[in-house]
This record gives structure tokens, sequence and C-alpha cells, in this order.
């Protein structure tokens, strides 16, 4: 389980950051690990989510093929895994509708209940509605906005998803805002505050030089050569 001080640390770090520190950790740039594709905040305001993934299918498109009393278990099931382990749980959806997802599963009514049970947040590549309705403080990183939820229905719980682009594993570390998300792997979680404080120190002196008057290419040099001291 992640330390208290930690995950208090994640959740005040944008994920561009987490990004950057991860490959500090890692010792180089890499193509893989986050979302790759354009992503809708409901509220773009609000801190980053972080948590274990508590993963699920959806899809809008046709009707459920299950008796109504299945369908309805297999969401009371959902809700039950939702709150699982000791948290804290963010959610992770895919639509498998994707890339032509229809139908809403995240509105006004979800939302109220994910808080409600004490969820961080939720990640999907599916549909999000009820702009203006939704509960304050809770975030949902969803691919679009759309008006109807269509047939959507759950019909996997705790198996791998693929949103934007991003393989997750259920109870995998998530971090996520406006900008995407990330998995943090476990063994870069230990070494991950210190490379955080690095990567921002880092960057100081380039910012420092560059909104300052004066600023030349010179300037921009010395700068970098001042960032690159930083271990």
């Amino acid at each position: 389980m992640i330390a208290v001080e930690t995950l208090a640390l994640l959740r005040r770090t944008d994920t561009p950051t987490i990004c950057n520190a991860l490959e500090h950790v890692m010792g180089g740039r890499t193509a893989e690990g986050f979302t790759k594709s354009p992503v809708v905040a409901a509220d773009p305001g609000l801190p980053p989510i972080v948590g274990y993934a508590r993963t699920a299918r959806i899809r809008a498109s046709s009707p459920a093929q299950k008796p109504a009393a299945e369908v309805r278990a297999l969401r009371m099931a959902y809700y039950e895994y939702a709150v699982s382990g000791p948290g804290p749980n963010v959610m992770v959806i895919e639509d498998t509708d994707w890339p032509h997802c229809i139908g809403g599963f995240w509105g006004e009514m979800q939302v109220a209940q994910h808080k409600g049970l004490g969820v961080a947040g939720t990640l999907t590549n599916g549909v999000l509605r009820d702009l203006g309705m939704l509960d304050p403080g809770y975030q949902v990183i969803a691919g679009s906005v759309g008006p109807s939820h269509a047939f959507v229905h759950v019909t996997e719980i705790d198996v791998p998803v693929t949103v934007f682009g991003l393989n997750v594993r259920p109870n995998d570390l998530i971090h996520a805002d406006r900008h995407g998300g990330v998995l943090i792997p476990a063994e870069h979680v230990e070494r991950l505050p210190a490379a955080i404080d690095i990567v921002i120190r880092k960057e100081q002196p380039i910012l420092k030089a560059a909104r300052a008057p004066g600023f030349t290419v010179e300037k921009l040099r010395a700068a970098w050569l001042e960032a690159d001291q930083i271990k």
C-alpha cells in the first residue's frame, strides 16, 4: 500500500510532471505507460486522481444479451468490486464501442453513487454527460461528451482493460488529470518523490531565465548548464 505522504504528494503533482519523474527514475524517455488520445475532464480545475485500478468493460451500442436479473446482479457486483481493497480506488473503464462510443455511463447518477462510495475518480475512454449537474469534487476523465446513455451496461469487471492506448490491469496504480493518465509501476513508487523534486528543480533555472526581461540565447544556454548541474 502506498505511503500516506507519497499519496499526498502525487495528488499535488500534475500528470505531465509524473511522466517526467518516471522517465528520471527509469533513466530515459518512453513511449509507453500513458494515455495517447485527447481526453475530456468533467472539471479541469480538480487536482489529479490517484489510486488503484478497479477495472471494467462497458458497451452501449447494443442491448445486454442477458436476462435483466443477471444484468442487475453484475451491476451490484461491480459496485462491490469498486470499493474492495484498502484503496484509494480509481475506476478505469473501457468502453468496447471505442472509437465510436455513443452512450454515457458517466453522468449525474454514476458520479453521485461513486463519490458517495468513496471512489477517488474515473478514467474512461467512454462518454460523459450531465455537465453542470455532476457532484463537485469527483473527477471523470473521459473520451467524449454526449447526450444519451443508449444501451450502456457493464459487461465485465476485474479484467485487463485498454483506455486511450494505456493497458491497465486490476490494482495498477493510476495517476490522471485533465491531460490524461499514466500508470505508475509498483517498483518505481519509492523513488518517485525524489524524482519529482529533481524534475521540478531542474526546470526552475530555465523558467526563471525565460521569464526575466532581456532573455537571450546566451542566457538560455547558461540556464541549461545550471539545470544540468542539478542531480
